[in-house]
């Protein structure tokens, strides 16, 4: 995949931290330049950006909350000062937030969950479409997950409904955008230990019960989705678009 990767210039959403780091050490693997934004992960951003740097690659560390407007038109425009350009998009910023039952639903929380997983992707994609326009194979991928497809775990409906969004969101901007050269898919991650989000809101007990009921007869990793990311993102699927593959192990096969 390096020599179709080798030189692009990549923006990832939420890129130092779990899954996030993961993609954007793929993405530097394979030849990429690279801006990663954080939100609290400092110095793992400064780490990824020195390690692009020493392999001879642009790169590039930025902050800020992507559910701002304003942040999310700084960190595209800082992106394409740095880089010289955007040719793919990795939206990977979200949270489940805290797990609340429809009973304890709050208004406030819910905005909360949707604007971090739903209305910061908007943001940060509607800046990027001009950039990205600008060249040829250029593509945006969003992080959805399994909770999208199936509903979650109780307490996840909030972050299962953002997440089921974000599918229909790609499908309609990959009509949208098409006509531009710009293709949009989707990953829906199922049970990925070894990152924050399950550390804090999935129990050891669930992990094991799940992880039984996986056909592959393994949780999946960071490093699993981040070359799923990573092809989609890549000119090797010029004819994928409006696309969410599955990375589950088997447990969801519809």
């Amino acid at each position: 995949m390096k020599n179709k990767l080798a030189g692009k210039n990549v923006l990832i959403t939420a890129g130092a931290q779990g899954i996030g780091e993961a993609i954007t050490r793929h993405f530097i693997d394979s030849g990429a330049n690279v801006a990663v934004h954080y939100f609290s992960s400092s110095d793992t951003a400064d780490q990824l950006t020195e390690y692009a740097i020493g392999k001879g690659q642009k790169a590039v560390a930025i902050s800020g909350d992507l559910t701002i407007e304003t942040d999310a038109n700084v960190l595209v425009e800082k992106t394409v000062a740095a880089l010289g350009g955007l040719n793919i998009l990795i939206n990977n910023a979200g949270s489940l937030v805290a797990r609340r039952m429809l009973s304890e639903m709050e208004v406030e929380f819910w905005q909360k969950v949707m604007d971090i997983n739903l209305t910061s992707m908007m943001y940060v994609t509607r800046a990027s479409v001009s950039h990205l326009a600008k060249n040829d194979n250029s593509s945006i991928v969003n992080l959805a997950s399994l909770a999208g497809r199936k509903g979650g775990h109780p307490g996840s409906l909030a972050y299962s409904t953002s997440k089921g969004a974000i599918l229909t969101f790609t499908r309609a901007l990959s009509s949208e955008l098409g006509p531009k050269g710009i293709r949009v898919n989707a990953v829906a991650p199922g049970l990925i230990l070894g990152t924050s989000f399950h550390d804090t809101h999935t129990t050891k007990e669930s992990a094991e019960a799940t992880t039984a009921s996986i056909p592959i007869q393994r949780a999946g990793n960071a490093d699993d989705v981040a070359r799923a990311v990573a092809y989609l993102g890549s000119e090797y699927d010029g004819f994928i678009t409006g696309a969410t593959l599955d990375i589950n192990g088997g447990v969801y096969n519809m």
